[in-house]
């Protein structure tokens, strides 16, 4: 049976290891192929984005494994992506946003509900007024996210990595 948990910066910690884990091997999925570097580079950062202000990951655990994740922070009114092709309209521009670093399920665990149910419990409750997030236009998660209705705003080109489609969706007030 498939449990979550909402985690802060501290409380999350203890899962880095798993969430290390379940990253390389949904990343090393195509379109990503990512290897060793990659992951390397995704858990040296984990620490610096867990102090982050309005850090949050929720948990999806099944027993003692970690079989999927969401997580994100607050992206301060008048800041937007560094490497977008340009900002967004003013309201988005304007507003605190939720940016979600990762939205992840094991291959094993997919077409159950996790997903969705990550994303619920992430976005339920939070202060900010848009959330946003970073897709690869080549992946199926990319259309998944349309279907959720999360839409398109802008383009991000990475120099390590393919052009990415930046998204948002409008959140409930509170």
């Amino acid at each position: 049976m498939v449990t979550y948990r909402r985690l802060d910066g501290s409380s999350a910690m203890p899962l880095f290891p798993g969430l290390v884990e379940l990253y390389s091997v949904v990343y090393a999925e195509p379109p990503y192929e990512e290897g060793p570097d990659e992951v390397a580079g995704f858990a040296a950062k984990l620490p610096e984005e867990s102090v982050r202000p309005g850090f949050t990951l929720v948990a999806a655990e099944d027993g003692p494994d970690l079989v999927g994740a969401a997580y994100g922070w607050t992206m301060p009114a008048g800041v937007w992506w560094s490497r977008a092709d340009a900002d967004p309209v003013p309201e988005i521009l304007a507003a605190a946003k939720l940016a979600v670093m990762e939205w992840i399920v094991h291959p094993d665990r997919r077409r159950h509900g996790i997903g969705a149910e990550l994303m619920r419990r992430l976005l339920v409750g939070r202060p900010e007024t848009w959330a946003t997030l970073a897709s690869d236009p080549r992946s199926l998660a990319r259309r998944l996210y349309e279907r959720a209705g999360w839409r398109k705003v802008d383009s991000s080109h990475l120099p390590w990595g393919p052009d990415m489609d930046l998204l948002v969706l409008p959140l409930p007030a509170r």
